[in-house]
């Protein structure tokens, strides 16, 4: 069973990760800040290396583990972010990645993959096949498993981003809003905030489709989610673990929803008025705000852009290729 970091191992992460990353911008719009009726920081990690947050958790547990470890390599699956994540990782470490990766992944996101040296194999598109497929990698190989958010050293990379959103926001934050899925970044940002400014209210927010955070937030009990889910935002549709899900129940002040209507809407925004790229999956608390789904007013609050891999011959809005 693991155990969920401490303030020390994040502090720890973000000082082995910060030479090999980016430390990304903190943006601004006025007018989002007039449609919020708030003053929203927007912590830009769709700018980080690969494109996401998530190399933050995969240069963290992959940097930390021991030589004799790492000789094998590394292995995981994810149809994602955190695949490339892990690519570049075990680049910079210098040792093998194999990445289990549904064979209905977008091909941009196997190409990325492929692209930072990675050993690609593909598996019929359900979890039972690609934990299969990781657990016969790591029996031939040696390689350590690094899972996506259910590890201490991923959760602890991942709460970098709070550190340095702490340091470079100018003074007072009221409130820092990420997404849920399987509740990594999460978990890493509610450690960091209720260590080190716990006034600082944490939420998270996840798609009205795909909700098994707010549900289970509310019941006190772990909703798994039931899959297929249609929803645009396609990095949210994971279950949390017992460990993600134990650290937002301690220290998540609430979970929100977004409509999809709302989600596509607030990334449109984002792109239009911000000029920059997000995936659907940013664009959620941005989302759940505009729909008053939480009090915003006069606030000034923090939003953890998560990533801008999108695929641009599938965007959400051209009725011809959705």
């Amino acid at each position: 069973m693991h155990h969920a970091p401490t303030l020390a191992d994040i502090e720890a992460a973000h000082a082995r990760i910060a030479p090999h990353l980016h430390r990304t911008p903190i943006l601004t719009s006025r007018l989002l800040d007039e449609l919020s009726g708030a003053h929203l920081l927007f912590k830009c990690e769709n700018f980080q290396r690969a494109g996401s947050f998530k190399a933050r958790g995969a240069f963290n547990a992959i940097l930390s583990l021991p030589e004799a470890q790492a000789r094998g390599g590394v292995a995981t699956h994810s149809s994602g972010n955190h695949a490339a994540a892990v690519a570049l990782a075990a680049r910079a470490r210098g040792i093998a990645a194999h990445v289990v990766m549904p064979r209905t992944a977008p091909a941009v996101k196997k190409a990325a993959v492929a692209g930072y040296g990675a050993r690609i194999l593909e598996c019929e598109p359900t979890l039972a096949a690609r934990e299969a497929a990781v657990a016969e990698v790591v029996g031939e190989t040696g390689a350590a498993y690094i899972p996506p958010y259910d590890h201490p050293a991923v959760i602890a990379g991942q709460g970098s981003c709070f550190l340095e959103l702490l340091a470079d926001s100018g003074g007072r934050l009221d409130l820092v809003t990420c997404p849920v899925g399987g509740g990594g970044l999460l978990s890493g940002t509610a450690i960091a905030a209720g260590a080190l400014a716990p006034e600082v209210a944490v939420v998270a927010a996840e798609p009205e489709a795909a909700d098994d955070a707010a549900r289970g937030f509310l019941l006190g009990r772990r909703q798994p989610q039931v899959l297929p889910v249609a929803t645009i935002a396609d990095g949210l549709t994971t279950s949390m673990s017992a460990l993600t899900f134990g650290i937002m129940r301690e220290h998540a002040d609430a979970v929100v929803i977004a409509s999809e209507e709302a989600i596509l809407e607030a990334m449109r925004l984002i792109w239009t008025r911000m000029k920059i790229l997000v995936e659907p999956s940013s664009a959620v608390p941005l989302a759940a705000i505009l729909e008053r789904r939480f009090d915003v007013a006069g606030k000034r609050i923090a939003i953890i852009l998560t990533g801008g891999n999108v695929d641009l011959d599938r965007l959400p809005w051209n009725p011809a290729t959705a």
